[in-house]
This record gives C-alpha cells, sequence and structure tokens, in this order.
C-alpha cells in the first residue's frame, strides 16, 4: 500500500490547525455535526463535514476491499481524501492528568451502527499507521455524503484494510487505561 501523501494546500503549511476549524465547529447546528471527538481531551470536538476540510488534507492510494474473514473481494475503492485522524487528535489536545498518562490512551472510533474499532496512541503517533489512518470525507474526487456513508475512518497501513474500515462514523472517544 502506497503512503499516504499530503496535498499542498495552504492550511498543510500553517503551523496550527486554521482558526476557521474551530470556529465553524462552534457554529455548527447540531443537524449539521457529522463528527464527535470526544473523551479526555482538552477540547472535545463536534465537527461538520465541511469542518473536517478545513483541516490539511491527504489522500490514500486505490484499494481492494475484502472481507477480512472470507478473504472475498467486495470492490474496489478509489483513492479516499481527507485529514489525518492524528490531526483530529493534536488539535483536540490530549488531556494528561498525570504524567506519561497518555502512554496508556486507545482512541476508540465508532460508527453509527454501533461498529467499532481502537488505535492506540503509540500506534497512531510511534508508527507508520498514524501516517495512514484517515477521517475521508471525498472518494474518487467526488465528496461523500452523509448518505453514502459520510465521513469514513481507514486505516491505510492495515495489512487488510476492512476490519478498521467505518463508515457513517459518528465518534472518536479517547480513554485513558486503567491500571
Amino acid at each position: 500500500m502506497d503512503t499516504v501523501q499530503t496535498a499542498p494546500t495552504a492550511a498543510a503549511t500553517a503551523a496550527a490547525v486554521p482558526p476557521a476549524a474551530h470556529a465553524a465547529a462552534h457554529a455548527a447546528t447540531e443537524h449539521a455535526i457529522a463528527l464527535h471527538v470526544t473523551g479526555s481531551l482538552m477540547r472535545p470536538l463536534a465537527l461538520s463535514l465541511d469542518d473536517l476540510q478545513a483541516f490539511p488534507a491527504v489522500t490514500c492510494a486505490p484499494f481492494d476491499l475484502r472481507c477480512y474473514t472470507t478473504q472475498r473481494f467486495i470492490r474496489t475503492v478509489e483513492p479516499y481524501r481527507g485529514v489525518l485522524l492524528t490531526d483530529l487528535i493534536q488539535h483536540a489536545g490530549v488531556r494528561c492528568d498525570t504524567p506519561g498518562e497518555f502512554k496508556r490512551m486507545i482512541f476508540v472510533a465508532l460508527g453509527h451502527d454501533g461498529y467499532a474499532v481502537m488505535f492506540s496512541w503509540h500506534e497512531l503517533f510511534n508508527t507508520p499507521v498514524g501516517q495512514q489512518a484517515i477521517i475521508a470525507y471525498e472518494c474518487g474526487g467526488k465528496a461523500l455524503s452523509e448518505e453514502s456513508g459520510a465521513p469514513v475512518l481507514f486505516s491505510g497501513a492495515d495489512l487488510v484494510p476492512a476490519p478498521r474500515h467505518v463508515k457513517r462514523l459518528a465518534r472518536i472517544e479517547a480513554r485513558v487505561i486503567q491500571v
């Protein structure tokens, strides 16, 4: 699988996420909200599909979607375009009540249908997985609507992409594992 490539956008060169994304998140109505980023964060987010587009964009290579259990071919998926999951998490700010707590953090991605997948802080911020875990708002050069499954979470570094391919992503929740 090819690595995710950053698109040349003005936002990509900025040191921080554009203020428009932050302001738009507060101005959006509940009806327009597509994704909630919640949990052990300093600034929980409520984002519309338009808000997601204000972040630096990345594009992944096309891939064949296969059933994890049977390896049955489902369909070829055109390139997704979206925002890195790590960019959203960094914008929300990981809350650490004790030193090193972030190392015990997991991020649970939940679809509207109840489907859930997880990422650890280590795999997102310390392995190539984080460079290819995206929240997509476009596929094959066409905008995805909520009716067609947007936003979509896709983990391009996984050996088999189907298990962490979540359509109609509703929420990403940051949790600290207690030991």
